[in-house]
């Protein structure tokens, strides 16, 4: 290995016209990359978090959670195309109750909190290069929601995957769009300095961020949140939750042992012998959200004093240069991740929320709870739960992707209102006006099969 592989990337992304801010960071890891660095963060380390203030205990007057909505702006990651669920446009696209897309919903939130506080509240969204068109012609009926002197949104940037042999760029002439990679949504902080739209946000009164996912409908705009974290005077916030024996995947903050300093430990930053710890909900009792809020004024301060480089913790993804074609040559990919910014602020917290703040789409089983009637829809874009959540377990070979799934719900989502779980083996349709009741399990049955119209499932 050598300087010659970054000076590759570099003259690549230059030629692509990547921003000379992004391609800064990018160096920054690269030679962490070099040097071996694996971003690796042993249970030895760290301290379980044990101590959080819970939402449910913070009391902010309206005025006070209006005067915070105010000064704050929401922001969306919407650089994700949905191919697990295979779709080749953004997941916000997706419809999800009575024809309104995630996008619609979103919107429709921050609408009626405007209408609520009388807060100004911008929306920003954080496209890729994929997303961006698509995204901004789906926002085009609502000319009432930009905020004066703000954009709808700003890109995200790219970098070229990395050859695990040597680091230099990868050529894959197939398709030269596999060459590239998103850089994590850690990349948030340095394209909205590069953007000009941390300044923008800065100029025209804004202090908070309010950042989530764009598939997670239950972190809408918040007032008590957003009273308490302008009260706290943090640097930064991250939304937590009680974890269950279902909530073994997601990262978790800790304790860093060296200096007390918080931090946030990802599945990729755990050494293998210690997953045991990592998915022990006992040990590590809280869950990140991946819903988050910052200081917009001390991100510009640090990004300034550091160039641009916030200096989060490297997470090295291996894989294949055509994700779809295992044989391809082995990449790297380095990314960051948005949530370890909460190391690189001192003074920062968490608050405990409850879990109608945590309502992801990372396949089509969740999408059919959001679907169902275990969710009311409320005239504000926000999703009820109105029953207990079933567990759902459809069969991947057949509702896996999006237009299987759509095909084999054509006629509507069953009733899931008075079920316990709802497992589907095999390729079954269903009828319209279906219910489930307690422990329902469909089985294969080596065809095609249909479940008619009004049929009671279980009971």
């Amino acid at each position: 290995m050598s300087d010659a592989g970054l000076a590759q990337a570099q003259e690549k992304m230059q030629r692509a016209g990547v921003d000379p801010v992004a391609i800064e960071v990018f160096s920054h890891y690269y030679r962490q990359l070099e040097e071996g660095a694996t971003g690796l963060i042993p249970e030895s380390s760290i301290e379980p978090l044990l101590d959080v203030p819970q939402l449910a205990d913070v009391e902010i007057s309206d005025a006070d959670a209006a005067a915070a909505l105010d000064k704050t702006v929401v922001i969306k990651l919407n650089g994700g195309l949905g191919t697990s669920m295979g779709m080749d446009r953004a997941k916000s696209l997706l419809p999800v109750r009575d024809g309104k897309t995630f996008l619609d919903l979103i919107v429709q939130q921050v609408r009626s909190a405007r209408e609520a506080t009388g807060a100004r509240l911008p929306l920003l969204f954080m496209n890729s290069f994929r997303t961006q068109a698509d995204t901004l012609a789906a926002l085009e009926p609502y000319p009432d929601l930009p905020v004066e002197g703000l954009p709808l949104d700003f890109l995200q940037s790219k970098e070229p995957k990395l050859l695990a042999s040597d680091l230099t760029p990868a050529e894959w002439p197939a398709d030269p769009e596999l060459e590239w990679c998103p850089p994590g949504h850690g990349d948030l902080y340095p394209s909205l300095l590069a953007s000009g739209v941390l300044d923008a946000l800065l100029e025209h009164g804004f202090r908070y961020a309010s950042v989530s996912n764009s598939d997670n409908l239950g972190a809408g705009p918040n007032g008590t949140i957003a009273g308490w974290f302008a009260a706290s005077g943090a640097p930064y916030a991250a939304e937590v939750c009680t974890r269950t024996a279902n909530d073994r995947k997601g990262g978790h903050l800790a304790i860093r042992r060296s200096d007390g300093q918080l931090i946030l430990r990802d599945t990729a930053q755990t050494p293998a012998e210690d997953m045991h710890h990592f998915t022990d909900e006992h040990t590590h009792p809280y869950f990140h959200t991946n819903n988050l809020w910052f200081d917009l004024q001390v991100l510009a301060d640090v990004l300034r004093e550091r160039n641009g480089v916030l200096g989060l913790p490297l997470i090295k993804n291996v894989k294949t240069v055509d994700p779809s074609d295992s044989s391809s040559p082995e990449v790297i990919q380095i990314e960051t991740a948005m949530g370890t910014a909460v190391e690189v602020f001192p003074g920062a917290t968490a608050i405990a929320v409850g879990r109608e703040r945590f309502l992801p789409v990372k396949t089509t089983n969740e999408l059919l709870l959001l679907r169902s009637d275990v969710y009311d829809l409320g005239e504000d874009g926000r999703l009820v739960q109105a029953a207990d959540i079933p567990a759902v377990d459809l069969d991947s070979r057949f509702f896996k992707r999006i237009g299987d799934f759509e095909a084999r719900f054509a006629d509507g989502v069953p009733s899931l209102r008075e079920a316990t779980s709802f497992s589907v083996a095999g390729d079954w349709t269903f009828g319209t006006g279906v219910r489930a009741v307690g422990e329902v399990t469909l089985d294969e049955t080596g065809t095609p099969d249909r479940v008619a119209d009004g049929t009671v499932l279980g009971g």
